[in-house]
């Protein structure tokens, strides 16, 4: 994977994630397989701001029923990007 946009998928705004944003960190939805470091090369080259830590999870898809029959979401994996001072991302732009 090397093309930013494959990497990040999407801004997640949540209430959880706006709660995070008040220390400065942005919740970004991200591919099953990229890394950390990864993750933080990304950010900073599309949003030319200077990332000061990534955390990563993995959420488990539910296990749901389709008409019936068992069926399972995917699992999705989120990075909280920590900016450094004084830098900032409006999620509301977009990619």
């Amino acid at each position: 994977m090397t093309d930013q946009h494959d990497i990040i998928r999407k801004p997640i705004v949540t209430e959880k994630s706006t709660m995070a944003s008040e220390t400065g960190a942005i919740v970004f939805e991200v591919s099953i397989n990229s890394t950390k470091s990864q993750v933080k090369e990304a950010v900073e080259n599309l949003f030319n701001v200077k990332v000061k830590s990534v955390n990563t999870l993995i959420s488990k898809g539910k296990t749901k029923r389709f008409k019936g029959t068992l069926g399972r979401r995917k699992d999705k994996k989120k990075a909280y990007v920590v900016l450094a001072d004084g830098n900032t991302i409006d999620v509301t732009t977009g990619l």
